[in-house]
């Protein structure tokens, strides 16, 4: 039987300000992306997702991000190597105390925002970015786009390599994200996202905006947390999947 992941993004909030609706979204993913307090989240939302992760058998995934709390990790920055994998070491190191304290641990590592899509191309964003997470813990997966120079380095540090899809972002024809800030960037029809989801799982492909059939053959497909009717969304693609013949599950 085919199986994939679903991880989404958590914790997506700041002080009094939510973002996510981290609770229901809980119910219905395997794998949750939290954020670590660089793009968003801060020390008590991380324990309360770590918590209800815990509670519901959720794995606990560090989102690591530029320092860039008011652009939400979403702008261009050029950060030193050095710097940049402490960063991702210090993000990681402040989840796992919390995802301890819960009675699990943090099981793996996805970039966010700019940074995810810099790592793509980007040979030494990506080494520094792997820096940090062989730093924090040598055994940690880490998440990306398929094809992606982060992915390769990691294979090459001996990190577990996983590849991830988005069911919810339209796709160029080399099999990259669209910039967000092009239109029709982010998939909003709820019927097109439950299609593509089932598409990416059982073919391992994706229609691109110009109309190409582009190979993503996935473990993991994101669903994004911040997209208006994000539970209902995600209830819907894992209701498809199953009655699709896929197993929803962790991929570790």
């Amino acid at each position: 039987m085919i199986s994939i992941d679903l991880n989404a993004d958590l914790g997506e909030g700041f002080g009094r300000w939510r973002l996510t609706d981290d609770e229901q979204l809980l119910s219905v993913v395997t794998s949750a992306n939290v954020a670590c307090g660089f793009h968003a989240g801060d020390a008590a939302t991380m324990r309360r997702v770590c918590e209800s992760a815990a509670e519901r058998g959720v794995r606990v995934g560090a989102q690591v991000s530029y320092r860039d709390l008011a652009g939400f990790g979403r702008r261009a920055m050029d950060v030193p190597s050095t710097e940049l994998a402490a960063e991702v070491a210090y993000q990681i190191g402040a989840l796992e105390v919390f995802a301890r304290a819960a009675g699990t641990r943090v099981s793996y590592v996805k970039p966010h925002g700019a940074l995810y899509n810099r790592v793509v191309h980007d040979e030494e964003q990506a080494a520094a970015v792997v820096d940090g997470v062989l730093l924090a813990d040598a055994s940690l997966p880490v998440l990306g786009l398929p094809g992606s120079r982060f992915l390769k380095v990691a294979e090459g540090a001996g990190l577990p390599a996983v590849t991830e899809a988005f069911a919810d972002r339209a796709y160029t024809d080399q099999g990259t994200l669209v910039p967000r800030g092009q239109d029709g960037a982010v998939i909003t029809d709820a019927d097109s996202v439950v299609e593509r989801s089932v598409g990416l799982a059982l073919a391992g492909s994706v229609v691109s905006r110009s109309g190409e059939r582009v190979a993503v053959r996935a473990r993991s497909l994101c669903l994004h947390g911040d997209t208006p009717g994000a539970v209902e969304l995600a209830r819907r693609v894992r209701a498809e999947l199953a009655a699709s013949g896929v197993r929803v599950e962790a991929f570790v």
